[in-house]
């Protein structure tokens, strides 16, 4: 019972957030005040609860970790003091805003996450409504760190004041969402990138598709969306010319790519676009000389992005052999031909080494990006801030956002059921056997451990696990 009364009371909490509305009009004054302790911690608070402990509390669900729990548990609580200071501060006044708007929209997630987790702990209809609602709250799980970068992002624009109106010359609205979401898109390709090559090889083994059939699939898409989505209507501008040839380019060129993908062929076509975007962006003129110099460094990062992938395709091809090692075979041109070939020691130490970097430059490029609307760099021009020092601030983020990406990566190799004492314990069981109850789809299986060859307990349906849809069940 008590479960549901903290239920109940964070209820109440959110709808006293509700209630509280933001200013449709601001005198010069509101708008000016000084910022107080109070909005400064609600910022900090947040920012750490949904940009780090509910990243963190994601994988320790995916692992079955025995802190899942309590780490979800103290994120919510502490959510809800950050919503009452959001809205209890003092000092400067902020109007209605999207960030606002969103605010109370993931409400609807929270409260959601929270009962379901209270109705998955209390075990009950197991067999008749729990097995619907476990993939729920897995497929919720998962979305919590974009929900938390979208937000963090959304408080950073409310904060500055920028994106509002979208009239000529500036177009501030529209700017913002070609940056941001663009910039966000890299640096999801960088999360997904890192996952595949540090613990999804025998994933995408299993998929029965090279990592390009993918990539290339996502920038076809994305390129008939940019083709017809630029050119709002009236006389062509040079922008606007760039910005539609670059979707057709990105989806003729992903056409190839898909087709040079079949039989599992890996090929260097997504590498190469990304080169050529980046390129076509280092020479993207603006009319501020520090947003050209930022643009020009956005470019040549992607295009260093481009370089290091065909170099890694074409020389330290990761490992995709038929037992899921990377230690001395691989294929060279295909994830199934089963012809392996050695690698020297120095080679494998460089391609581990190597892999890193193409997503590192994804971040860095994302990051560069989002940070080049005209406003930002107005901002800096007008604080004289050069553009090496801008530059080198965005790197310094980069690493930080890139080191935390694969910390949680690592943490889903060496916590809750992967931890190296269980996967040993299981390596040592002779009478194990791997199966897909019920016909489960290769997809929705879990992503294995890169280089783990031993055998894999299957879990009966009182031992299914809560948060991860994507694990096999297991039975002795």
């Amino acid at each position: 019972m008590s479960n549901f009364l903290r239920a109940l009371i964070f209820t109440c909490f959110v709808s006293h957030v509700i209630a509280h509305g933001h200013h449709d009009e601001l005198t010069e004054e509101e708008a000016n005040a000084p910022v107080d302790s109070i909005l400064w911690i609600h910022m900090f608070l947040q920012a750490i609860i949904w940009g780090v402990m509910f990243p963190i509390g994601m994988v320790f669900g995916l692992t079955r970790s025995r802190w899942h729990v309590p780490l979800q548990a103290t994120g919510y609580a502490l959510t809800i003091g950050g919503y009452i200071l959001g809205h209890s501060h003092k000092g400067r006044s902020f109007p209605h805003s999207v960030h606002g708007t969103f605010a109370n929209i993931l409400i609807i997630p929270i409260l959601a996450q929270l009962a379901i987790g209270i109705y998955l702990k209390l075990h009950i209809h197991e067999k008749s409504i729990r097995p619907y609602i476990v993939p729920i709250h897995g497929v919720i799980g998962k979305i919590y760190p974009i929900f938390g970068w979208v937000q963090i992002l959304f408080g950073v624009i409310t904060f500055r004041g920028y994106c509002r109106g979208d009239s000529p010359p500036t177009h501030q609205s529209g700017q913002c969402l070609a940056h941001y979401i663009m910039g966000s898109g890299f640096i999801a390709y960088a999360v997904l990138m890192s996952i595949l090559m540090l613990v999804g090889e025998q994933w995408i083994r299993r998929s029965g598709r090279s990592p390009e059939f993918f990539d290339s699939t996502v920038i076809t898409l994305w390129g008939i969306v940019n083709t017809f989505t630029e050119h709002h209507g009236g006389a062509w501008s040079v922008k606007d010319m760039q910005h539609t040839i670059l979707g057709v380019l990105w989806w003729t060129g992903g056409i190839l790519g898909i087709y040079l993908a079949r039989n599992n062929q890996r090929n260097v076509i997504p590498a190469v676009i990304i080169f050529l975007t980046g390129w076509a962006m280092s020479e993207h003129a603006q009319a501020l000389m520090i947003s050209t110099q930022v643009h020009a460094m956005f470019g040549r990062t992607l295009m260093l992005a481009g370089v290091t992938r065909i170099i890694e395709i074409c020389f330290f091809v990761p490992t995709f052999a038929a037992d899921g090692s990377d230690d001395d075979s691989h294929s060279e041109h295909t994830l199934t031909d089963g012809s392996p070939r050695n690698f020297s020691s120095t080679k494998t130490i460089a391609a581990r080494s190597f892999r890193y970097l193409t997503p590192f430059l994804l971040t860095s490029s994302g990051l560069l990006f989002m940070s080049a609307t005209d406003e930002e760099l107005r901002y800096v021009h007008d604080n004289e801030m050069d553009h090496v020092t801008y530059i080198l601030i965005v790197f310094s983020l980069s690493f930080l956002i890139y080191a935390f990406i694969v910390f949680l990566v690592n943490l889903y190799t060496t916590t809750g059921r992967n931890a190296p004492s269980i996967i040993l314990n299981k390596a040592d069981d002779s009478n194990i056997e791997m199966v897909t109850p019920g016909g489960r789809s290769k997809w929705y299986s879990r992503v294995p451990l890169q280089g783990t060859v031993g055998p894999a307990h299957v879990l009966g349906d009182d031992e299914e696990d809560e948060e991860d849809l994507m694990a096999p069940h297991m039975r002795r």
